[in-house]
């Protein structure tokens, strides 16, 4: 099986921000694969939603095995692990939440579906904390 550069953001506005993040690159490189690459942590304002609580982010680049949608289900599985009970898709929109794990990129694969959209194109065009974090691991 053959191994695939990917590109994921995470971000986290409740609790112990930098703390969750922690949490999750630990869950991540324990069963999704080793990260060779970590920007900075970036505290940003939320995006397309309203709130009190400041985000914090981070970029991480990785390999794995792991199929696209496989990707998917361990990352919602971490995310509801670390007490995230649903994901924007669900909810219908953005709100607080302890954990969120985007597929920014996933080697050169093209996936447009109603669950999963690589490249994620919000990340790579339009968010800049986004485009500042994900310049730090190229």
């Amino acid at each position: 099986m053959s191994s695939h550069n990917v590109v994921l953001l995470l971000g986290s506005n409740l609790g112990n921000t930098e703390q969750n993040l922690q949490n999750a690159i630990a869950k991540i490189e324990n069963r999704i694969g080793n990260i060779n690459k970590l920007s900075k942590m970036l505290e940003t304002k939320p995006v397309e939603f309203v709130s009190n609580n400041i985000f914090r982010n981070i970029a991480v680049s990785l390999y794995t095995n792991i199929s696209p949608f496989c990707l998917l289900r361990e990352i919602k599985n971490i995310e509801k692990e670390m007490g995230r009970a649903q994901d924007s898709f669900a909810v219908g929109g953005y709100v607080d939440r302890i954990i969120d794990i985007d597929i920014v990129l996933y080697g050169e694969v093209i996936i447009q579906s109603k669950t999963l959209e690589v490249p994620h194109k919000k990340h790579l065009l339009e968010r800049e904390f986004s485009k500042i974090l994900l310049k730090e691991i190229k």
